[in-house]
Formats: structure tokens, sequence, C-alpha cells
């Protein structure tokens, strides 16, 4: 099965790529990362470009990592199931559940599959509302703008956790591995950059970050 592919995802699961409108400061940003990610250098991809603004650098990439999460598991839907993954572990140690504060105020336990369809639509529409992330070029950003950032990143880590600690064997039988190394190490040096995960949050994958960050 092809990364790339839709082959067989679950649709309610797997969401169509986001994009940085045309012509946006977004779009700007865009093309940096692009480019820089094409040098190979990781380290220095992540970095905030010289006077640009901090809020749109952490937009642009939240944007981009949700897509690459999005991919990564949209590879494994067929696999990560109610029967397979009845709840949303990483390891034995480690399980999450789920609440969004609004809908669902106390934490329920759910099978990762459908921890998963909550994150996603969560943060799909954290990423949709203009007065969090704004769209018109010099838009303010709100007061709490770094705290949603940091929330979505530390759920797109549960993703990655759970892939990790649950589906592996699949990854490298798909011969993905070499691809969700570089994205985890991508997404690793990026929140360690602007120290957006509390590093209690990291302990499910603590020693694959430490080889990252080479602490």
């Amino acid at each position: 099965m092809s990364l790339f592919g839709l082959g067989s995802r679950n649709q309610k699961t797997f969401r169509p790529k986001k994009s940085a409108p045309s012509g946006s400061k977004g779009a700007q940003l865009k093309k940096h990362i692009d480019a820089t990610l094409g040098s190979g250098n990781l380290r220095e991809a992540v970095r905030l470009p010289p006077g640009e603004d901090l809020n749109e650098w952490l937009a642009i990439n939240a944007v981009d990592f949700f897509n690459q999460v999005n991919i990564l598991y949209g590879t494994l839907t067929e696999f990560c199931t109610p029967s397979t993954c009845p709840t949303m572990t990483a390891g034995t140690k480690y399980e999450y559940r789920w609440a969004d504060g609004v809908s669902i105020k106390k934490p329920i336990e759910v099978s990762a599959p459908k921890y998963v369809e909550y994150l996603m639509e969560w943060i799909e529409t954290q990423l949709d509302n203009e007065s969090i992330f704004p769209q018109r070029l010099g838009a303010p950003f709100p007061p709490n703008f770094l705290d949603v950032v940091k929330t979505i990143f530390k759920r797109l880590f549960r993703v990655y956790a759970h892939i990790y600690h649950s589906h592996f064997q699949m990854i490298m039988s798909l011969k993905e591995e070499a691809h969700l190394n570089t994205c985890f190490k991508h997404f690793v040096l990026f929140t360690w950059e602007f120290r957006l995960i509390d590093q209690g949050e990291l302990a499910p994958l603590y020693e694959l970050v430490e080889s990252i960050l080479k602490l």
C-alpha cells in the first residue's frame, strides 16, 4: 500500500489535506518549510525564519503536522480497529481517555480509532476557526493561541505514541518505517524548539525522543 495513496482508509478518520490559502503569508512560509525540508536538515527546517512572526510560524506548522499525522494514521485504519485496539494506549503503562471540555467534559474510555477520530475532528475545528487561526494577512491571533497550539501538538503526539507501540510491526511490513521515523523526528525537533509539549507527556516514547534530541 502506498503511503500517499488513499488505499482503503476509513474516510471518517482520514481527512482531506488542509493547506494555507494561496497568496497568504502562510503560503509563503509553507514554501520556506518545503525548501528547508528539501535540504534534509530538519534542525534548520524547524527554526523560526528571521524576521517572521512566531504565531504565523506555529500556525502553518500546526496545519502541516496535522496533515502528516493524518496521512500516517490513514495507512493503518484497516489494522487499528475497535477489536484490535479497544482502548487508546501507548504500551502497557499509558492509556488516553477522551474529553474536549465542551461536548465531552468528563474523560471517557474509547477505542483507539474512535479516540483518533475525536482528536482529528477537534484539531480540524480549531484550524478552521478563524478567530483562533486567522486566514487574513495581519489579522490578530487570540491571547490563548499558544495554549491551543500546545494542546494540538500534545494530542498529535499521542497518535505517534499509539502507532509506535501498537502498530510498528505493521508499519515495517508496509516498509514505511523510514518515513514514520523522519516525520516523528521532524515533529520532535519542532515541538522541542518551541517547548510545545511538557516532558512528562513524552514519557511513552522518551527513549526515542532522547535519541532524536541526543540529550
